[in-house]
């Protein structure tokens, strides 16, 4: 296949480990004479990275896909559908778009420009696992100053509701030198913050290294000054590793603990592996080890047979756990699960009602959290402008929060102290220490 100017975008779907994998498809894009665009129009190749956890997202993608038909017409653009959604349906997505012309599942995606050179046939699918060739890659980056560093792919949990298992493979970990390689590439790069990847960081394991072994190798064999990793599985969450927290100063204070649910009851039936006392648990020993902790979670409401007394229990999980912020869900069943064999018997009004419910109480607690913020200092690592008034700059704060205050552009790419002033339920503002 003959593309004349070899130009492409990558639209990315879903999660941090979607953006990495977008991240290392460019550079193997790159490495083969294509060219990054900003718009689809302007593209040979649109490339849509997908994401499977959710119907919604789902949606999201085959609604694309149709605004992507007038392109196609109009242009003769080249369609590829890649990653989750792709591994998970491939077929339906060819019967729903049958225009699109290339669907590469999570271990195929990065084969993409060998497809596009060797004249494959059109449309064509390929989920095969186990043909992952990316060692030694170093992926494109949104930030100059932050990265992405996947340190697992695939996932050993099988949570009833959860397709991750299915689509992404089961676990395994890269080594510990091959990491810390890249990360040294990164900081030669001018990179100041990398944030370690994983389905679950916390079962990561090359030979004797643990995940807390590696996050000391990461501080220790390189020069980065800021480390943040995700996501992390509670029943995994060891002592050693809440130990490296509190005593590397390179490590954020910033934890993402999802709990999905304060009912032990539906928390077995999703096969989660632990109760709610046990992850309370943990979380107060996370906060008495490291006090200025900022803790974020994963919430779904209307799981199958969830009642209102249980729906109850995860609201006053919220109010006594208090989350900084929290990423919440109504139920949607994932073909191919175990819990899709369930009667999904909340009725859609009635999880959508909770979870407006389960929203507008996170919203008071994360603003009462942020008020809390107000007087400290917090040191921000400046990544860009404000997209709503030039003269603030914005960045993250050790426990993840997003900071703004009126600064130049010389502060982007810097890691500044500054005073918070203000704050609502989503955002600080400051100004910076003199």
């Amino acid at each position: 296949m003959v593309l004349k100017n070899g130009t492409y975008k990558i639209v990315t779907f879903g999660c941090q480990m979607n953006l990495a994998d977008s991240g290392v498809l460019a550079a193997i894009l790159n490495a083969h004479g294509y060219r990054a665009v900003e718009t689809e129009q302007d593209a040979e190749v649109i490339i849509l990275n997908t994401c499977s956890v959710r119907q919604k997202a789902e949606d999201r993608v085959f609604g694309r896909l149709g605004e992507l038909l007038a392109i196609k017409r109009r242009n003769g653009v080249k369609i590829a559908v890649v990653g989750c959604m792709a591994q998970r349906m491939g077929d339906e997505i060819l019967e729903r778009a049958p225009y699109v012309d290339f669907v590469l599942g999570t271990d195929r995606l990065y084969e993409l420009p060998g497809y596009l050179a060797n004249g494959e046939p059109i449309p064509s699918i390929h989920t095969d696992f186990g043909y992952e060739h990316i060692d030694g890659i170093v992926p494109e980056r949104d930030s100059p100053y932050s990265a992405f560093v996947t340190i697992s792919r695939g996932c050993d949990n099988f949570c009833t509701y959860c397709i991750v298992p299915y689509v992404r493979g089961r676990e395994r970990s890269y080594p510990v030198d091959r990491i810390v390689g890249q990360v040294r590439d990164f900081v030669a790069d001018g990179v100041l913050e990398v944030t370690l990847l994983g389905q679950n960081v916390n079962s990561y394991r090359d030979g004797d290294s643990d995940f807390a072994d590696l996050l000391k190798a990461v501080a220790s064999q390189t020069d980065i000054r800021r480390i943040r990793f995700m996501t992390s599985h509670p029943k995994d969450l060891s002592d050693k590793l809440i130990e490296v927290l509190a005593t590397e100063p390179k490590m954020m204070t910033h934890f993402h603990l999802p709990l999905q649910s304060g009912s032990d009851r539906i928390l077995q039936k999703m096969g989660r592996g632990y109760t709610f006392a046990h992850y309370h648990d943990r979380v107060r020993t996370l906060r008495e080890v490291v006090p200025d902790i900022s803790i974020t979670t994963d919430l779904i409401v209307g799981f199958p047979s969830e009642t209102e007394e249980e729906f109850r229990m995860t609201l006053d999980a919220v109010r006594e756990i208090r989350y900084d912020s929290s990423f919440m869900f109504r139920y949607s069943v994932r073909e191919g699960t175990a819990a899709a064999r369930l009667i999904d018997d909340v009725p859609e009004p009635e999880k959508i009602r909770r979870l407006t419910e389960l929203i507008t109480l996170q919203k008071t607690v994360s603003y009462e959290k942020n008020q809390e913020e107000v007087g400290l200092v917090r040191e921000v690592l400046v990544d860009g402008v404000s997209r709503r008034d030039p003269s603030v700059v914005k960045g993250k704060t050790e426990g993840n929060k997003t900071l703004l205050f009126k600064a130049g552009p010389e502060y982007i790419g810097t890691i500044q102290k500054v005073n918070v002033i203000t704050a609502d339920s989503w955002t600080l503002h400051g100004e910076p220490v003199k």
